[in-house]
């Protein structure tokens, strides 16, 4: 019986069925093997074996590792693909495209990683695979990183063949099912595993080997920790989302396990490496992904209350209600505005030495995104405002990515920390090297940080509480979508946010904005962040209900108006400022998504 074969309501479709015993619970699709699939597999097992070679092989021309971690490495790259061809092997098709999928999606960002060693392995943090000893500039690659590039090559390839087989089971499978809160412990764990990849991998005290975060790291590792941080929890979310529990688990196991493998050689590394120490970035990825791993393992199709589920406590198991998750919510919230509050009234820079320390303006729009989102916050513990104050939320915690990254990003551009004394690691110079004038990260920063990682947080609480909303008045309310006239000023809304994140909002002599098209840095990672869940709430209006999709535009056009409050927060501290295209562009843009919001409300129609 092939997979387009079987019937949606078979139980090989990977339902759960009440009385299942827990030993059956990652057994899904005890069904076909498509040929995709079995490529697929294939693939995977390929990039496994040359990722393990290029563990045996060094990657940096007469450079070697920190300690020997080609057994751990060897088991971290063969472990998901021995899974992904038992699932094969043992029928549950869904389960093997789930983990396919997940080792894909953290690919790319595995593959930059190790590119960072061909850009310049003296600046990779990467111990496990190569650990200087001595003063190196620009070492070459060796014969271990392509078979690297190639295994993290074919895992992308195999990710094409089993979308297919994933997509099909998602058909088969039907909608979503019953009450899944339990699932939704993954995306809490992506985001955490996310903040972990941004921290400094480990703590040195070898001169060799600086420890950086990801931010402070070189381009190459920079660009690949941002996606895997981002990616992490967009796969975990995409694997909420999938209506087959086997594609579900996969999902977060291959996610899981491919955590594992950024996160696991740092701590190793910070246990046995001489002078480096375990930091909290790779203890926290290493938890998310065994986490991950783990909740595979859970049922994902809960039972109702009143059914009673024999042989596995997990069917029972239940999140907190809607009134812990509102709390949540309009509490990390609160605290994300009241850290970056913090972080645009603390000194962002501060001075090395005697040297007057500059002005950040962009400061003052980080204080606008903290009102912006203080104030719905505050109206998520009123009962009867709390579902549209969440909306508003789940939005206006982007005006804080778009803020804090222009603060990040002002920071890094002048800072230069204090000369490294070798004489502090152990290498001995018969003068020492005097120390820089310049400046520092000062207490804003690490403010700013914080209310970056909270906002992230307030926004996940603040989508499960809409999912949990929703089950909650499943039988309450009845199935009302916006009207389809809506759709045209969204349209029109998504092409001025495109444009007005786009292009500079105020020009001044001397002054370069920060863009998407041109002039890309730091900054240009707050504006494409925004600009993503401006979009994404556009998106979602359509299968909206008309009070959700009112309070997301309304929350969209608040990100917008923050945009171009930037001419008067931040183009007023540069002389001979004026408006650009960017402002009326985000003006108009706020305006029209008011007038979607508003006939959102006016106007609704059932769902057909």
């Amino acid at each position: 019986m092939t997979s387009r074969s079987r019937h949606p309501g078979d139980e090989s479709t990977g339902q759960a069925v009440p009385g299942t015993a827990s030993a059956e619970l990652l057994r899904s699709e005890p069904g076909a093997r498509p040929r995709a699939l079995v490529l697929s597999a294939g693939l995977v097992a390929a990039g496994a074996v040359a990722l393990a070679a290029g563990a045996l092989m060094p990657v940096v021309r007469g450079g070697s590792a920190g300690f020997t971690a080609a057994p751990l490495l060897v088991v971290l790259a063969l472990a998901p693909a021995a899974a992904v061809l038992y699932a094969l092997v043992s029928g549950r098709s869904g389960l093997a495209a789930g983990l396919v999928l997940g080792l894909t999606a953290l690919a790319p960002g595995r593959l930059l990683l190790d590119l960072q060693l061909l850009a310049d392995g003296s600046l990779a943090a990467r111990p496990e695979l190569f650990l200087a000893d001595r003063l190196l500039a620009m070492p070459q690659a060796g014969p271990g990183l392509w078979p690297l590039v190639a295994g993290h090559l074919l895992t992308l390839a195999a990710g094409a063949f089993a979308a297919g087989a994933a997509r099909d089971e998602a058909e088969l499978a039907g909608e979503l099912d019953g009450r899944r809160r339990w699932r939704l412990l993954g995306p809490v764990l992506g985001v955490a595993g996310g903040v972990g990849l941004l921290l400094a991998p480990f703590g040195s005290g070898n001169a060799y080997l600086l420890a950086k975060n990801a931010f402070e790291g070189p381009t190459v590792a920079m660009a690949g920790y941002l996606l895997l941080a981002a990616l992490l929890p967009l796969t975990v979310l995409v694997a909420v989302s999938s209506p087959s529990a086997g594609v579900g688990k996969g999902g977060f196991a291959g996610a899981g396990l491919a955590a594992l493998a950024v996160g696991v050689p740092p701590v190793v590394a910070g246990l046995v490496v001489d002078r480096l120490s375990v930091a909290p970035g790779s203890v926290v990825v290493t938890i998310a992904g065994l986490a991950l791993v783990g909740l595979a393992f859970t049922r994902f199709d809960i039972a109702e209350a009143d059914e009673a589920v024999t042989g596995d406590l997990a069917g029972e198991a239940r999140l907190p209600g809607l009134f812990w998750w509102r709390l949540a919510t309009g509490g990390l919230a609160l605290l994300a505005a009241g850290a970056a509050a913090a972080g645009a009234l603390a000194p962002v820079l501060k001075a090395n030495g005697p040297t007057p320390v500059p002005e950040t303006p962009v400061r003052w729009l980080l204080l606008g995104a903290a009102v912006v989102l203080a104030v719905p916050a505050l109206f998520v513990f009123v009962p009867r405002l709390s579902a549209f104050a969440r909306g508003v939320v789940a939005a206006t915690w982007a005006g804080v990515v778009l803020a804090g990254a222009a603060v990040l990003s002002a920071a890094l551009s002048v800072t230069e920390d204090k000369a490294v004394d070798p004489a502090l690691f152990g290498v001995d110079l018969p003068v020492p090297l005097p120390d820089k004038v310049g400046y520092s990260a000062g207490a804003g920063v690490t403010w700013t940080f914080i209310a970056l990682v909270l906002a992230a947080l307030a926004a996940l609480a603040a989508v499960i509480t809409g999912v949990v909303e929703r089950d909650d008045s499943d039988e309450e309310t009845d199935e009302t979508r916006v009207s389809g006239t809506v759709l045209t000023p969204v349209v029109a809304a998504a092409v001025l946010a495109i444009a007005a994140f786009g292009t500079p909002v105020f020009g001044a002599p001397g002054y370069t904005a920060p863009g998407l098209w041109s002039n890309f840095g730091a900054a240009s990672w707050g504006l494409l962040g925004a600009l993503a869940v401006v979009l994404g709430l556009y998106a979602l209006v359509p299968r909206s209900r008309p009070v959700a999709a009112a309070s997301a535009l309304a929350g969209a056009a608040l990100v917008l108006g923050l945009r171009a409050a930037e001419l008067p927060l931040v183009g007023a501290e540069y002389e001979g400022s004026s408006a650009g295209v960017g402002f009326w562009l985000a003006l108009g843009g706020a305006v029209v998504t008011l007038v979607a919001a508003g006939m959102a409300v006016a106007g609704s129609r059932r769902a057909g």
